[in-house]
């Protein structure tokens, strides 16, 4: 009875955070359409008419005023928590005034790497990320620079409609899974629900054809979040989780990232040479490549459930297998641009 009451309680929170978003979303759109803070197509653009972008202002505020309330109720938080949220706060600052103003990269940055570090300052106690196989100083180092790479990954691959809501929604869908398969913490079930049930909510809005974009202050904001939430799943030994569950967007942004080095390009540059932009090119509607992500991640979370009840390495080998496939298709489609 106290375990159903338990479950009831957090249905009902995550039913909150996603209708409370859904209505901030809703606000916030009649605001950026009437500040015209517009993203107007460009040669680095998937679409072609100039949409409402900044939708994360609503979004990542509501993530983080849920997670605090559903601690402050729980009575306990994840190690780290309270170092977190000031440090998303201020991402998402200096996102949304990069929105508005095109801020110097290094300034962007800085600001991330600044969070980085007070994010992994709060894991000590808590677990190695590469599993004991670095030194502690190197552990902390790698996970910084792995923790970089997401967040900025993270912007890169939103360059379609629904695309990052997805995969925000998949990630936070499966950590939730995985942690209840694990035994882990009850708080490492929740916030990640309530994360997805938050996505769910923007997701109304940024479905193909979306009505408005996340802008940085969203894309930026859910690679910080999410990324910690990935490395503490690690770091608690759920490594093979914390890879699968991302392993798209790893696979898409590191392999275009490596080409582009390879070919000489300036890997900093906006682009569209992902796998699921040059499909769009190729002929695929935004919700075609958005419908196809989210079937792979449905596989990635089914994957990483199986590496959360003791079998990573087949858990591995099928998310591997699933992503190729994805990508395999993505590229055919692409191939009709002549891309």
């Amino acid at each position: 009875m106290i375990l159903d009451r338990g479950i009831a309680v957090i249905a009902v929170a995550a039913l909150v955070q996603g209708v409370a978003v859904w209505l901030g979303t809703w606000a916030v759109l009649a605001l950026l359409n009437r500040f015209r803070v517009l993203d107007r197509p460009n040669e680095r653009s998937s679409h072609t008419v100039a949409k409402p972008r900044g939708g994360g202002i609503a979004l990542i505020p509501l993530v983080l005023l849920g997670w605090i309330a559903w601690t402050g109720w729980a009575g306990n938080a994840p190690a780290g928590f309270w170092r977190v949220v000031p440090a998303a706060t201020l991402i998402a600052a200096v996102s949304w005034l990069d929105d508005l103003r095109n801020l110097p990269a290094v300034l962007r940055l800085a600001a991330q790497a600044v969070a980085v570090a007070l994010g992994l300052s709060g894991f000590s106690g808590v677990g190695w990320v590469f599993q004991g196989f670095l030194p502690p100083l190197l552990d902390g180092l790698a996970a910084a620079v792995l923790w970089l790479w997401f967040i900025n990954l993270f912007n890169f691959m939103d360059g379609i409609d629904g695309i990052s809501g997805v995969e925000a929604l998949s990630v936070g869908v499966g950590l939730t899974l995985a942690a209840g398969l694990a035994g882990l913490a009850p708080d490492l079930l929740t916030l990640p629900l309530l994360l997805a049930a938050a996505t769910l909510g923007f997701l109304f809005w940024n479905w193909p054809p979306a009505r408005l974009f996340l802008g940085d202050v969203g894309s930026v904001s859910l690679g910080y979040l999410l990324g910690w939430l990935l490395l503490l799943a690690a770091a608690q030994g759920q490594w093979a989780v914390a890879l699968i569950l991302p392993l798209y967007y790893l696979a898409d942004a590191s392999l275009t990232l490596t080409k582009r080095a390879l070919s000489g390009a300036k890997v900093w540059r906006a682009h569209r040479e992902h796998a699921y932009q040059r499909a769009v090119q190729g002929g695929l509607s935004h919700g075609a490549v958005t419908g196809r992500v989210l079937a792979c991640n449905a596989v990635l979370i089914a994957c990483a459930a199986l590496a959360a009840s003791g079998s990573p390495w087949p858990a591995l080998a099928g998310a591997g297998l699933a992503v190729a496939l994805l990508l395999a298709d993505l590229e055919r489609h692409a191939k009709r641009a002549g891309s």
